[in-house]
């Protein structure tokens, strides 16, 4: 008897567990736990595939080393006549014959990561063409993927988007799904946005309209400041020329909020920068009151305001005609930091809500259906057996629907056909047992003897079957993507729970019929 208390008792455990889990998604607010997610093919919301330009993410790596190398050559006052960027990836560097040797001392000395791949002479000196080795290539398109996903990942937890799917595809693809979303276009320009956010000088000595005739200063690039009318919902693009150096760019932010200017009510972006930002900016500005320095956003001028006095606090804003939408998804992309290469969209779906209420509505009456045929055959088959199998055929439904609430699994449509799937194996498992039980009663054994008897021999029968469909489910969670996933969940969350009702909780109520009401008969 104090076994039998114990399964009982276990039994209860999970059954309480299993509605406290449950309940949240029954009666949304009643319990502190987050209810079943809903697919993509439930709740509507967008399908996306993005791809990460890893090779600009190598271009940019190069494209910063040059910088540091022209830096530090400037340091050493050691002369140079050209030090660019060719084929993309490769560096070339023209030395003069004199310097050569403290050159090559700076490359072994800051930049050992560069790869000599030709030097040859000349009579001005030497020419030198540099690149990265293949594994420092592979590993920055790598981290590259990695830091667009993380990226990505912190712009829509701020969007807030519940129960988004992002995930890396192969080297350099992004899965997302978004579930619910209501605004499409706005999400994509989120997510597509690079954010990279840097504070260049105007050259306010030559204009930008003659440099739009095509001849731009050297050191010099034609940036636009675009606006849209409200009023007419015309473009409005203003050049600009700009200085190339970037006196400061957005990895100095610390934060970036959304402010309303109580002079114009219009919303703007304030933005502060961490200590080393804060002090580099209070030297830009002071070094040139009463100049223009322009706010640059992915080459779009913002704004360029007129620098009144030096500016400490480390503390300025962007301003530009945004509407409240347009200030908060900026906000959103600095807070999140920069893409460290551009992406593209690939694939892009959008499911709409009343396709997934259609979905949710054709699965869940497929799913009663099923459930009501299986359980008037199992009553009028196997009688009052039948009806305990019932019973635990209705504790199986629940016992997935807890385990897809406990692990915050997320349910789809091919989810709901994994569970219509179970209902058939749980039920399979019972007319086993039934049928052994039958043979044993048949050849005159007592109903305890036959029902020992009758789980005794189908339980290694119902475990075969079981752990060789569990292993499929859990082969299909592993490569499967999307639907292949939700139905790998569902069904393998059946197997476990029919194991456990199939071969256990009917076994008690069998036990607890038979040791403690005494039952005489057995009606199956």
């Amino acid at each position: 008897m104090k076994t039998f208390s114990w399964k009982t008792g276990m039994v209860a455990v999970v059954l309480i567990a299993a509605v406290i889990y449950i309940l949240p998604t029954l009666v949304p607010g009643m319990w502190p736990h987050k209810k079943i997610n809903l697919g993509l093919d439930l709740q509507g919301g967008m399908h996306l595939v993005l791809e990460v330009d890893t090779d600009k993410a190598v271009e940019n790596t190069v494209e910063r080393i040059i910088q540091e190398l022209r830096g530090i050559l400037k340091k050493e006052k050691i002369r140079y006549t050209s030090i660019e960027r060719i084929e993309k990836i490769k560096i070339s560097a023209a030395i003069s014959q004199e310097y050569s040797d403290g050159f090559n001392k700076v490359l072994d000395d800051e930049f050992r990561n560069l790869r000599i791949v030709s030097k040859s002479g000349t009579e001005q000196g030497v020419n030198i063409i540099m690149d990265l080795p293949e594994d420092e290539v592979r590993e920055i398109k790598k981290m590259a993927a990695e830091q667009a996903l993380e990226t990505i990942r912190n712009r829509i937890d701020q969007f807030g988007v519940s129960e988004p799917d992002i995930r890396n595809q192969g080297e350099k693809r992004i899965l997302i799904q978004l579930p619910g979303i209501k605004d499409p276009e706005r999400a994509i320009k989120l997510l597509g946005e690079t954010a990279l956010l840097e504070f260049k000088l105007l050259d306010e000595t030559n204009s930008p309209y003659e440099a739009e005739k095509g001849t731009v200063p050297p050191g010099d690039e034609l940036l636009y400041q675009i606006k849209v009318d409200r009023t007419t919902n015309r473009e409005i693009k203003t050049p600009f020329l700009v200085k190339k150096q970037s006196l400061l760019t957005g990895a100095s932010l610390a934060d970036a909020r959304v402010q309303i200017d109580s002079q114009y009510n219009e919303p703007y972006v304030s933005i502060k920068f961490d200590k080393k930002g804060a002090r580099i900016f209070e030297r830009i500005t002071g070094e040139n009151v009463q100049k223009r320095l322009a706010i640059v956003l992915d080459d779009k001028v913002y704004s360029a305001p007129v620098i009144q006095e030096k500016i400490g606090g480390g503390e300025a804003r962007i301003t530009g005609s945004f509407t409240t939408e347009e200030a908060r998804d900026l906000a959103i992309v600095l807070r999140a930091g920069a893409l460290p290469a551009p992406v593209k969209i690939l694939e892009e779906r959008t499911v709409g809500p009343s396709l997934g209420a259609d979905s949710i509505k054709q699965g869940l009456a497929s799913m009663v259906l099923g459930g009501i045929l299986v359980v008037v055959f199992m009553v009028i088959y196997y009688n009052k057996a039948g009806f305990i199998a019932d019973m635990a055929l209705i504790l199986n439904i629940l016992l997935i629907a807890a385990g897809l609430a406990a692990f915050q699994a997320t349910l789809t449509l091919p989810g709901i056909a994994g569970i219509i799937l179970t209902i058939g194996m749980a039920v399979d498992a019972n007319v086993l047992i039934f049928e052994r039980i039958r043979e044993e009663i048949a050849v005159g054994k007592t109903p305890h003897a036959a029902v020992s008897a009758g789980y005794d021999r189908a339980t290694l029968t119902i475990l075969d079957a079981n752990v060789t469909t569990l292993i499929a489910a859990l082969v299909l969670f592993q490569f499967g993507t999307g639907p292949v996933k939700g139905f790998a969940v569902t069904l393998s969350l059946g197997v476990v729970s029919s194991l456990f009702t199939a071969l256990y909780v009917t076994r008690i109520v069998f036990d607890y019929l038979l040791l403690n009401r005494k039952l005489k008969t057995l009606s199956i």
